[in-house]
C-alpha cells in the first residue's frame, strides 16, 4: 500500500522546483544552492526559500497535502490507512500515539469517517491481526 508520502513526493518536488525551496543542513550545502541577491528564509527542519516565494510554498504544501490525503482515503479506503499507521509505528509493540497523530489531518478533512470510535476499533482490529501473525 501507498503512503501518504507516495500521493505527495512528485508535486512536493515540482512545488521546490517552482518556488526555489531546497534543503540545507550545512553552510556549505546552503552555499551549493544558493544563488547570488536572493534573500532567503529558514522555514524550518532545514528547509530554506526565496523571501517572495515562502507564502506560495506554504500554501502549495498545503494543498498538495490535502490532495494527497483525499487520494489516500479514495483508493485505500479507512480501515487500510488505520491499520497502515498502527502497523508503521509499530503500536502493537508501543503504545498508539504516534499512530494516533499521524492521523489527525485525516480526521480534520474526514471528522465523518475518522472517527475516535472507528480509530479505536482500527486499532483494536490491527492488533488482533498481529496477535494472530505474531508480529510482536
Amino acid at each position: 500500500m501507498k503512503s501518504l508520502t507516495d500521493y505527495t513526493k512528485a508535486a512536493t518536488a515540482e512545488l521546490f522546483n517552482k518556488t526555489g525551496a531546497f534543503f540545507a543542513f550545512s553552510n556549505a550545502q546552503f552555499d551549493e544552492s544558493k544563488k547570488a541577491g536572493v534573500k532567503y528564509v529558514q522555514c524550518g527542519h532545514g528547509m530554506i526559500c526565496p523571501e517572495e516565494n515562502v507564502k506560495a510554498l506554504f500554501e502549495g504544501l498545503e494543498t498538495i497535502h490535502e490532495q494527497g490525503i483525499k487520494k489516500d482515503v479514495s483508493e485505500n479506503g479507512v480501515q487500510a490507512i488505520i491499520e497502515r499507521e498502527y502497523f508503521n509505528y509499530e503500536s502493537q509493540i508501543s503504545d498508539t500515539d504516534d499512530a494516533k497523530a499521524a492521523l489527525t489531518d485525516y480526521q480534520k478533512l474526514f471528522p465523518d469517517l475518522f472517527t475516535e470510535a472507528v480509530i479505536k476499533e482500527g486499532f483494536k482490529n490491527a492488533f488482533q491481526l498481529a496477535v494472530e501473525n505474531d508480529w510482536f
